[in-house]
C-alpha cells in the first residue's frame, strides 16, 4: 500500500458511491490506474465490500442497545452454540467476542422497548449457558463511522 491506495481508501470510506472518474480526480491518478488499484484492493481483501447505511428511525428502529453477555460455560462448544443462536436473531446487528468480565458484546436494534423486552426474555433468556445479561441503552450517537 502506498499513499495513493491510502487516498483511495479514505475517499471510498467517505463515499463508496464515487464514480471511478471522480475518485481518480480526488486521488490524483488516471481513471484506468485508479480502477486497477481499486480492483486490486478488492481482490486482496483490503476492501471487503460496500454497504448501504440505513436511517434506523425510518426503518422502524426506535431502540438501540449494546448488550454484554456472560456465559456460564466457557468452552469452545458453548461459545460456538451461543454464536449460532445469535446468528438467527434478526435483532442482533453485531456480535463481538470480547475480553473482560463478559464473553460477548452485541448491538441490538428493535422497534421499541417492548420489543427489546421480548428479545431479552424470549430469545436471550432461552439461550443455553447465558449467565449474565447487561443492557446499555443508546441515548444518542454523536459519532458513528461504521
Amino acid at each position: 500500500m502506498d499513499r495513493f491506495d491510502e487516498r483511495i481508501l479514505q475517499a471510498l470510506k467517505v463515499n463508496s458511491k464515487l464514480s471511478n472518474v471522480d475518485l481518480a480526480q480526488q486521488v490524483g491518478l488516471s481513471p484506468s490506474a485508479t480502477l486497477r488499484r481499486v480492483q486490486e484492493l478488492e481482490r486482496s481483501g483490503v476492501i471487503k465490500g460496500y454497504r448501504v447505511i440505513l436511517d434506523a428511525g425510518k426503518m422502524g428502529i426506535g431502540f438501540i442497545a449494546y448488550v454484554t453477555i456472560g456465559l456460564s460455560n466457557h468452552s469452545k462448544a458453548a461459545q460456538k452454540a451461543f454464536e449460532n443462536d445469535v446468528m438467527r436473531a434478526t435483532e442482533v446487528t453485531e456480535c463481538h467476542n470480547v475480553t473482560g468480565a463478559n464473553e460477548y458484546l452485541l448491538r441490538v436494534e428493535t422497534r421499541d422497548l417492548n420489543a427489546y423486552k421480548h428479545f431479552h426474555t424470549d430469545i436471550l433468556g432461552d439461550i443455553a449457558n447465558v449467565n449474565a445479561i447487561t443492557t446499555l441503552v443508546v441515548m444518542d450517537t454523536p459519532k458513528d463511522e461504521r
